[in-house]
């Protein structure tokens, strides 16, 4: 992988992405220069002896307590000199006792993210960390050592102090770190990778422990993931409306130009694109025909008997078609599979105004995120170069750039939004296998002539108990401030936990999203292969074999029974000259790499290899992939 240049300025959220997942990074030798400076200012001060926040007095409530010459302790009766000056030890023991995170270990992708975050920040040059120790840490990223940091310990206070300090401590040659895929003390992973321990300088402590890259670091891939989540989603959606033979006049661009929100806008272009072609979309409703359970008797060929289903229509007599004369003379009086209604349910009708919402709250997210990467998140801040400063606190100043709460609302607004397009996933997904609402496909989309099959049944069991437990997730963490550091920190923001919260969920959202897919695929399998079943029979037979699939219509001999023939007949016609049904391109295309790794369930088998090979392939990605020319 080609080295990604850090220089304080310019990270994007794809370039995070890539250091997270292995790529090196360099460090730009102009901005080196100003974090140089800020350093030597520093030391300037110190020999000054000014009184300094975190440099030369302690952290917190014992920011009244400033350092002396020699530590006070050696003084005590056997006590052992620990050989490091008061101010090295101030920022030792600020990382040794900071380091108190618990739980399991966040991924290596995490780690190497944060450590990234903080490389940028700091090549600001408003932190007054050294060249040398920025390099040490680089050098750490580059080489591979993944610091252990345990996934729950941080406020989002001074930023994410207890995580980052996980990761500044293996630089002091304490703590764990996986190395090489094993997990070992700080000192022999760096020891293996060729790397020393350092000392901390003035206010370098401070420097790496105090920010926000933790909750960032997360934000960033959750929000990495979800965007492909939401292109999923939208093919999801347009894989079950080609399933319902929906209808797309809900998402036409004259539509949306009247509410025109950008996620709404959007999904409504993409659901077109990905329905293009489709020749199930739009169908007249008495093209459709619903499903009936398989007979011997219900097929006229040997070929055709093979066929896992039969179908027919409903017919309307002409004494009830009063006050709707004109709806059949453009719509034939056969009911089928499709409602009769010119709308479909919300579930498929509002797809653009839900799915564009949460697009519109990832955009909100990005906005911030993109913010937070090329800013200082530390404290005090460090400006070497203000000429007009008349005293020290007006170079050294003491702000608030840790707090955390920019992230934490912005990620609580993806929080409330991604159980939303779970929740609409799994009404789809429900809609597919209810023969109430599935527009006359099979119950649970399977034959089960004999009453023994179960079909995709749980598969929407499934996805309810993940969208149940999302939303249950989905309470802002942001809301709620507990203080901490002795009332020092008396206002936090909960980002670190929302960051955590929404990483994890976009995860769970992806398998809320694979199940629909899942499902789809089967009622598209069997929405096609029915209509096109229809429009066999047409071509190979007469309008009496046809109406022999045809309930309510009258006997021959019987009145009316010509007119009924000749309203068969004109659905015959219809059927002979439609083209195959199929699915849009993109669905189609979609479709036949699910069954490439799932096959078609023609009778009830064990799912749950295939559930988890669905949620591997839209883990992957490899649904969205457009092939090459």
């Amino acid at each position: 992988m080609n080295p990604i240049r850090l220089d304080g300025r310019s990270l994007t959220r794809a370039s995070l992405v890539a250091v997270a997942h292995g790529a090196p990074v360099e460090l730009d030798v102009q901005s080196l220069r100003a974090v140089q400076r800020a350093a030597d200012f520093l030391a300037e001060q110190v020999r000054r002896q000014e009184p300094i926040y975190g440099v030369s007095t302690g952290f917190g409530s014992n920011a009244d307590k400033l350092l002396g010459a020699h530590p006070l302790r050696d003084q005590l009766p056997g006590a052992t000199p620990s050989g490091r000056s008061l101010h090295e030890e101030l920022q030792h023991n600020l990382i040794v006792t900071h380091a108190v995170c618990v739980g399991e270990p966040m991924a290596a992708e995490v780690v190497r993210a944060m450590l990234c975050i903080r490389i940028n920040t700091l090549l600001k040059g408003h932190s007054g960390i050294r060249v040398e120790t920025l390099q040490a840490l680089t050098a750490m990223l580059n080489a591979g050592v993944v610091p252990v940091v345990p996934s729950l310990g941080s406020v989002g206070a001074s930023g994410d102090l207890a995580p980052l300090s996980h990761l500044a401590i293996v630089l002091l040659g304490g703590g764990e770190a996986f190395f090489a895929g094993e997990r070992l003390a700080g000192a022999e992973a760096l020891r293996r990778a060729g790397l020393a321990a350092v000392s901390l300088s003035y206010k370098e402590g401070l420097a790496l422990n105090n920010g926000t890259a933790q909750m960032l670091a997360m934000g960033v891939l959750a929000l990495h993931r979800l965007e492909m989540m939401l292109d999923t989603a939208d093919l999801a959606a347009a894989m079950t409306i080609d399933a319902f033979a929906g209808r797309l006049g809900a998402f036409a661009p004259e539509v949306h130009a009247l509410r025109p929100h950008p996620g709404q806008v959007q999904v409504a272009a993409n659901l077109c694109t990905l329905l293009g072609g489709s020749t199930l979309a739009d169908i007249p409703y008495h093209l459709v025909p619903r499903f009936r359970q398989w007979l011997p008797t219900s097929w006229d060929t040997p070929e055709s008997q093979a066929l896992r289903f039969d179908i027919g229509w409903d017919w309307v007599p002409a004494d009830q078609r009063h006050g709707r004369e004109k709806f059949y003379l453009r719509f034939l009086p056969f009911r089928g599979g499709k409602k009769h209604q010119p709308q479909d349910s919300y579930s498929l009708r509002c797809i653009p105004q839900v799915h564009g919402a949460v697009r519109d709250a990832a955009a909100q997210a990005a906005r911030v995120l993109e913010v937070e990467l090329n800013a200082v998140t530390d404290n005090p801040l460090v400006f070497p170069d203000k000429a007009d400063a008349t005293h020290v606190e007006e170079q050294v100043i003491s702000a608030g750039h840790f707090h955390g709460m920019p992230l934490a609302l912005a990620l609580s607004y993806l929080k409330a939004a991604i159980p939303t397009l779970a929740s609409i996933s799994e009404r789809r997904l429900n809609k597919l296998v209810d023969p109430a609402t599935n527009d006359g496909l099979p119950a649970f989309l399977i034959g089960n002539e004999d009453g023994t099959e179960s079909g995709h049944m749980i598969v929407q069991y499934s996805a309810a108990a993940i969208v149940n437990d999302l939303a249950s997730r989905a309470h802002p963490a942001s809301v709620f401030s507990v203080p901490t550091s002795a009332n020092a920190e008396d206002h936090v923001s909960m980002g670190a936990n929302e960051a955590r919260h929404v990483l994890s969920m976009v995860e769970d959202l992806g398998k809320v999203l694979a199940l629909e897919l899942y499902t789809a695929a089967q009622a598209l399998d069997l929405r096609r292969d029915m209509i096109n079943a229809a429009r066999a029979l047409a071509r190979r037979a007469d309008a009496a074999a046809l109406a022999a699939k045809v309930h309510g219509g009258p006997v021959a001999g019987a009145p009316g029974h010509a007119d009924f023939l000749a309203e068969v007949e004109a659905l015959r016609g219809q059927l002979v000259r439609a083209e195959a049904f199929h699915p849009g391109e993109a669905v189609a295309l979609a479709h036949a790499r699910i069954r490439a790794a799932v096959p078609f369930l023609e009778r009830d088998r064990a799912l749950d290899g295939e559930v988890a090979a669905m949620v591997a392939l839209v883990a992957s990605g490899d649904l969205l992939q457009v092939p090459a020319g």
